[in-house]
């Protein structure tokens, strides 16, 4: 009798997993635009101080950009109305009431891919200290899920990357609407012209002593960027060419690249002699089988026009760099 219970309960597990799976497997295709969140709660407490906390840590504006522009865009959906194809959307965060505070982050629960978490507690103040406490974890999930969705889309149409690979060592997943502009041994400059402007992709190394010759590592890199720039990226008119916008310094951050340290530096790129600007991101990653630094940058020029999305794409494409 004892052995036919047990194997009645590994029967309703097994249904169980079974069941979960096929539910996952059957889910729709998720749905969205890049960076757009669905926040998932009642209008009183958006229109209140939990949606001035949510306000304030999801749409802080990003850093690096000439002008504020949101870390995500936001729309608030009330909870009844959170059902059918709503409920497709790539990434929500929902809140609401609960005994105790609680935050939980979950994937592919109505669609996939896809990115939900659930924050509540029993007070507008719990609601509030689990929102900033879970803050940098919240954008974290968030942003990761964007990242590999856009990896996802460009992953459709990819460029051929042999020259790079063979030359600097580097891999690197970008679309076949970008074009080399220059292929250098050592420096490659890749483009995608858009409407009034472009986004521009460079590729180079450089020795550790570059950057690690001193504490300094913030002036190392813009001494670096500069002198690139001046070797490297001519402007639009004679002895003008690429430097980093000397009025304000860039943000400087710690990251990984390919499982590799890279530190991230994000600022605005000006031309000397010129009149032109833009964002930029760099990474510098260190690269300790082949003594060196690879240089990874996107910048781009768009002018009187947002460009968070942009920079975004870059970021994007510079993270899915292998070092061979």
């Amino acid at each position: 009798m004892k052995n036919f219970f047990y194997l009645f309960l590994i029967g309703i597990l097994f249904t169980s997993c079974d069941d979960e799976v096929n539910k996952k497997q059957n889910l729709s295709n998720s749905s969205g635009r890049l960076n757009n969140l669905s926040i998932i709660v009642d209008n009183n407490l958006w229109e209140g101080e939990i949606g001035e906390v949510l306000r304030e840590n999801l749409a802080s504006p990003v850093d690096g950009l000439p002008q504020q522009e949101p870390l995500f865009s936001m729309n608030q959906i009330p909870p009844k109305a959170f059902s059918g194809f709503v409920q497709n959307n790539r990434t929500f965060l929902k809140v609401g009431q609960s005994n105790a505070p609680q935050f939980e982050v979950v994937k592919d629960t109505f669609a996939k891919p896809q990115t939900g978490i659930f924050v509540s507690g029993p007070s507008k103040e719990a609601i509030i200290e689990t929102l900033n406490a879970h803050n940098d974890e919240i954008i974290k999930s968030f942003k990761d899920t964007e990242i590999k969705e856009q990896q996802r889309r460009i992953s459709k149409s990819l460029k051929a990357d042999k020259l790079l690979e063979e030359n600097l060592g580097v891999s690197l997943k970008f679309p076949t609407a970008y074009r080399y502009a220059k292929t250098d041994k050592d420096f490659f400059w890749i483009r995608k012209d858009i409407p009034n402007g472009s986004m521009e992709i460079l590729v180079y190394e450089v020795p550790f002593r570059v950057i690690d010759k001193d504490t300094n590592v913030i002036g190392n890199i813009i001494k670096m960027r500069d002198s690139i720039g001046k070797e490297r990226v001519p402007g639009p008119t004679e002895g003008s060419f690429l430097i980093t916008e000397e009025a304000y310094a860039p943000y400087l951050f710690t990251s990984k690249i390919d499982g590799k340290f890279a530190y991230e530096t994000r600022g605005t790129w000006e031309v000397k002699n010129a009149f032109m600007a833009g964002p930029f991101i760099n990474y510098a990653v260190k690269d300790e089988k082949n003594n060196r630094y690879v240089i990874l940058e996107g910048f781009v020029f768009r002018p009187s026009a947002t460009k968070r999305d942009n920079i975004f794409e870059l970021e994007a494409i510079l993270k899915s760099a292998k070092l061979k």
